[in-house]
């Protein structure tokens, strides 16, 4: 069960509302003369070095998979205008942050090398003898190197 205050990330991870920083400023997005009066345009920071709710390995999954997102602060940043309202780019923001965590903390699962199955490669064999049959029938003939 989560608690009120925590974004789930994982079933195993989430992060308090707490650690997170928002910061407004004018949209660019719809809204009208709304847009040169209200600031509507809402920034989610989260710092990712001083978060206690990641781990180190996931700090830096997190780091390498957000690296064009994460500033020379080290601060994780999403960006949403959206919406019309501070408060609904706010909420869009956070499931977007939660989002892009998430993707970044999922591990792919390894692969395992496998062989070109047998019947594969003697369908490629034939294939190629025949082509080399269709060329040798176009030649002259009496034209033998």
């Amino acid at each position: 069960m989560i608690e009120p205050g925590r974004i789930l990330i994982t079933p195993e991870v989430s992060i308090a509302e707490s650690e997170l920083r928002f910061t407004t400023s004018r949209s660019s997005g719809p809204g009208g003369q709304n847009v040169n009066k209200v600031e509507t345009r809402v920034t989610l920071r989260f710092p990712l070095a001083d978060s206690p709710s990641l781990n180190a390995d996931q700090k830096r999954r997190v780091a390498e998979r957000l690296a064009t997102r994460i500033g020379k602060d080290g601060a994780l940043r999403v960006v949403c205008q959206r919406h019309r309202t501070q408060e609904a780019n706010r909420r869009a923001a956070v499931v977007r942050f939660a989002e892009l965590v998430r993707d970044a903390l999922h591990e792919d699962p390894t692969r395992r090398p496998t062989r070109v199955p047998r019947a594969a490669v003697k369908r490629r064999l034939e294939s190629k003898r025949g082509r080399a049959r269709v060329k040798q029938l176009r030649a002259r003939p009496g034209d033998e190197d």
